[in-house]
């Protein structure tokens, strides 16, 4: 149940975002869209929670995915150029997704649904928000006449949708880092085969919270934040978060809602998008449990299972989208806990980064740990998994999907709700690890075919936050033009 009134939203909606830090001032949509991250380095939040009655949840039961996501986003968009044309947009969003229902959901029994969110050009569910980010970024800044640079880090997958997002788009450059090494090779080649001029790929040697840590750190940088106009896809961006939002939404509908409870289970490392699902239980969704599944690079399990968040060294695993320690997203939820104060949130978030440990009260941690359940699983159990679908079903998942499954199972509460497993990725992008599990090579689908074959285009660089300000500074359009409006400036001044 969310702590906000409806007369408080309406209060806030000129600038209904807030920071998680508490120290900068409230911004409006659109502004948050192209931001990405709060000056003060928090994270956007809605200072109040839509919420969505029982009549209106029953509504939306007949719309498809595109026109739920109109209504889902309308109203964190108060405000907004591009809300006018927001059931256009959605529209467009999701217009080449290769399934009509978009994100489909199986039946594997004893009340276990898998949502297939991997319809998307790149085949994991970054794509059900950034093809709508994309979307929303080229209107307002063609409201706006502006551009941005999008500088961005990826386990896997978010650098993939994003760049599939963006690419090609007159306004928009793109710096994606990578951990060198550390994705699939279809993941990679996903992201260094695309030739379009404004997309620009690094490998970084090191981890993905390296990477994370980087674009933190430009973002920081104040004078370059707003000499090359920064922005982000990941799921800093609280447009990533709220594209999220409509898949629950989606499949807790044809599962009962709202009369029944419906349960996810969220293989998650980030944070990002079992964060969404919270969201959706804020604003009225009737969810059961929230279930985090972890690999190896289990910091959330521990965190649920004893109230222990504590930084580990990262483990290679075969679900490589999740080898994460620091998990950016959880800030939005401490803010709730912390009771929604900004300074205490700092004081938490300096003592994790210095000490390696998040302190956290216990009656705190209780309120989370009333919601959300854990389970974390090796990559003997994520094989294992794998082989038991494939045997009973036929049906090959990917690595991902495994451990999100595992912890459905394992931590399930009620049996009386039914319970829908995110499958947040195609096997084939995970060919190995599949193959290793079933026996069989999963193939791309028609248009990635011939990925393997395709020339690749990537920058390696060490875990130097100078040397990618430089070279995010050679490339970036915005910066160039900033350069030449200067000139052309001081020309006049001397002339």
């Amino acid at each position: 149940m969310s702590i906000f009134t409806k007369d408080h939203l309406l209060s806030v909606q000129s600038f209904p975002y807030v920071s998680t830090r508490g120290q900068s001032a409230p911004a409006a949509f659109d502004d948050v869209l192209l931001a990405g991250l709060a000056r003060d380095g928090g994270l956007f939040v809605p200072d109040a929670w839509p919420q969505w009655s029982a009549d209106q949840l029953t509504a939306w039961r007949d719309l498809g995915y595109a026109a739920l996501a109109a209504e889902v986003c309308a109203p964190f968009m108060a405000g907004s150029a591009a809300a006018a044309d927001l059931p256009a947009l959605t529209r467009a969003a999701y217009a080449n997704f290769d399934d009509p229902a978009v994100a489909p959901l199986s039946d594997i029994g004893d009340g276990l649904f898998l949502q297939e969110l991997f319809h998307g050009p790149t085949l994991a569910f970054k794509d059900y928000a950034l093809q709508l980010v994309g979307q929303l970024f080229d209107a307002v800044l063609t409201a706006r006449g502006e551009r941005i640079t999008v500088v961005g880090a990826t386990s896997g997958d978010t650098g993939p949708a994003g760049i599939a997002a963006v690419a090609g788009s007159a306004p928009i450059d793109i710096f994606m880092l990578h951990p060198k090494d550390r994705t699939s090779e279809v993941q990679r080649r996903q992201m260094t085969t695309v030739q379009d001029s404004n997309v620009f790929n690094i490998a970084v040697e090191g981890t993905f919270d390296d990477c994370q840590d980087l674009v933190k750190t430009l973002f920081a940088d104040h004078g370059l934040r707003d000499r090359v106009n920064l922005s982000a896809v990941n799921s800093i961006n609280w447009a990533r978060v709220m594209g999220q939002i409509v898949y629950y939404v989606h499949a807790a509908l044809q599962l009962g809602a709202p009369e029944n409870k419906v349960s996810f289970a969220v293989p998650t490392g980030n944070f990002g998008n079992i964060f969404a699902g919270y969201s959706a239980m804020q604003c009225g969704l009737p969810v059961g449990q929230l279930m985090v599944g972890s690999n190896a690079n289990d910091i959330l399990t521990r965190f649920f299972h004893g109230n222990a968040m504590e930084i580990r060294g990262v483990t290679p695993t075969l679900s490589p989208s999740m080898d994460i320690q620091v998990s950016s997203n959880f800030e939005r939820l401490l803010f709730d806990l912390m009771d929604r104060d900004g300074s205490a949130v700092t004081a938490a978030i300096q003592a994790f980064r210095t000490e390696g440990r998040l302190p956290m009260e216990q009656e705190r941690w209780a309120r989370a740990a009333n919601i959300f359940a854990a389970a974390s699983l090796d990559d003997d159990g994520t094989i294992a998994v794998m082989r038991q679908v494939y045997e009973a079903s036929g049906r090959q998942i990917d690595p991902h999907t495994a451990v999100g499954l595992a912890a459905a199972r394992e931590v399930r509460g009620s049996a009386d709700d039914p319970v829908v497993v995110l499958s947040t990725a195609h096997p084939a992008k995970f060919p190995d690890a599949v193959e290793k599990a079933t026996g069989k090579r999963p193939a791309l689908p028609d248009h990635l075919a011939d990925l393997l074959d395709r020339s690749e285009r990537c920058e390696t660089m060490a875990n130097d936050a100078r040397s990618l300000t430089d070279y995010v500074l050679a490339h970036a359009r915005a910066a160039q033009n900033g350069a030449a409006q200067d000139g052309a400036a001081q020309n006049g001044a001397a002339g």
